[in-house]
C-alpha cells in the first residue's frame, strides 16, 4: 500500500510539473504513466547511491544539491521513456523544484490523519 501511495503522490507532482514547466512535454497518458514509474524506480534504486556519493556536496550546500540529483533523475527518465521529453537542464531543474514542493505538501496532507501507511 505504501508504494502505491508514494507513486500516486509522485505522479501528481509530475503532472503538476508537466503542466507548469514549458520545457517538458508528454505525448500521451501511457508515456506519462511510464515516466512516473521510471522516476519512482530511479528514486528507489539510483538516488540513494547518488546521495551517498555526493554526501560532501550535500553537506556543504545544506541539502540543496539534492535538487540537482532529482534533476538528473528527470533527465535520465527523459532519455529512457519515449514521449517524455525535457528540453533543457533548467526545465528539469524547475520541474524538480516543483515536484519537491508538491510532494512535500501532498505528504503532509496524506500523513495528517494517520501515523503510518499500514
Amino acid at each position: 500500500m505504501y508504494f502505491f501511495i508514494k507513486w500516486a503522490i509522485n505522479t501528481i507532482a509530475l503532472g503538476v510539473a508537466v503542466l507548469i514547466v514549458k520545457g517538458i512535454t508528454v505525448s500521451g497518458v501511457f508515456s506519462f504513466v511510464i515516466a512516473s514509474l521510471m522516476i519512482g524506480f530511479l528514486n528507489a534504486s539510483l538516488k540513494p547511491i547518488m546521495l551517498v556519493l555526493t554526501l560532501p556536496l550535500n553537506i556543504l550546500s545544506m541539502g540543496t544539491f539534492t535538487l540537482v540529483i532529482n534533476t538528473i533523475m528527470i533527465l535520465i527518465t527523459s532519455q529512457i521513456v519515449r514521449g517524455f521529453d525535457v528540453s533543457s537542464f533548467w526545465a528539469a531543474f524547475t520541474a524538480s523544484i516543483l515536484m519537491s514542493i508538491v510532494s512535500f505538501l501532498l505528504n503532509i496532507f496524506v500523513n495528517s490523519g494517520r501515523e503510518s501507511y499500514d
